[in-house]
């Protein structure tokens, strides 16, 4: 499913580290701040992360079905990236460019091995992804909020400067195939149904999640740079 990871001399490689350089003047920004948020890939950050995308204050204490769906999905899309990862190794940005990144980079080392982990795909955009899709089929009339979330989560990463943005785009690919045949399973079905009970009934009782006008707006801008190749068109 997945296109090959980029290689030096594929347009797609180049293009990921202008990406890579041009974005590391967001460093102390706002949205460089909600980069540095999203590293974070536990229950309660991705439960903070989504609260106001889905448009109700989410916690572990109110959420324990959906937490359930989410952490057995979050296996299986886990698991089909780690096996393009390991299989690419696909060096990350940061050891090709010079640039500071929004999180330390012994987070991203593999001390056994002695290097950085590999970047294509990214784990926390197929992470992040996983967690749109899953709350898309529990809250469809927020499916707009929610996808673009998902997608800010991903480009996260890269204005972070920890992947690639080809990674970023794989890591939403992988997530979006293994979801296809998750959902297609009993047990996922009748946990989501679970869920999405849950979820009906805090959305009816629960308040309203605090600041979502700031992070609506971080959201919806699209932080990808003006690509300059070079070249003049003939």
């Amino acid at each position: 499913v997945l296109e090959p990871a980029p290689r030096p001399g594929d347009p797609r490689y180049e293009t990921d580290r202008v990406i890579f350089r041009e974005t590391r003047a967001l460093q102390g920004t706002p949205r460089w701040a909600l980069a540095t948020s999203d590293v974070e890939t536990d229950i309660p950050s991705m439960l903070r992360n989504f609260s106001c995308a889905i448009g109700v204050e989410l916690t572990p204490e109110r959420t324990p079905h959906l937490i359930t769906v989410l952490r057995r999905a979050g296996i299986d899309t886990a698991h089909q990236t780690r096996i393009a990862k390991e299989s690419y190794q696909r060096a990350r940005p940061y050891t090709i460019d010079s640039g500071p990144i929004c999180q330390s980079k012994d987070r991203l080392f593999d001390k056994k091995a002695n290097h950085p982990t590999p970047d294509y795909p990214s784990g926390h955009t197929t992470w992040g992804w996983t967690w749109a899709l899953v709350l898309v089929s529990i809250a469809p009339d927020r499916a707009q909020q929610i996808l673009e979330r998902g997608r800010a989560y991903g480009d996260s990463r890269f204005v972070c400067g920890a992947h690639n943005e080809s990674a970023v785009e794989a890591g939403m690919l992988s997530a979006s195939a293994t979801m296809a045949l998750v959902a297609t399973k009993p047990d996922y079905q009748h946990e989501l149904a679970a869920a999405r009970a849950e979820i009906s009934a805090l959305r009816a009782s629960a308040p309203a999640p605090q600041n979502c006008a700031i992070e609506s707006a971080l959201v919806k801008e699209r932080v990808m740079p003006k690509l300059d190749t070079g070249t003049e068109n003939p």
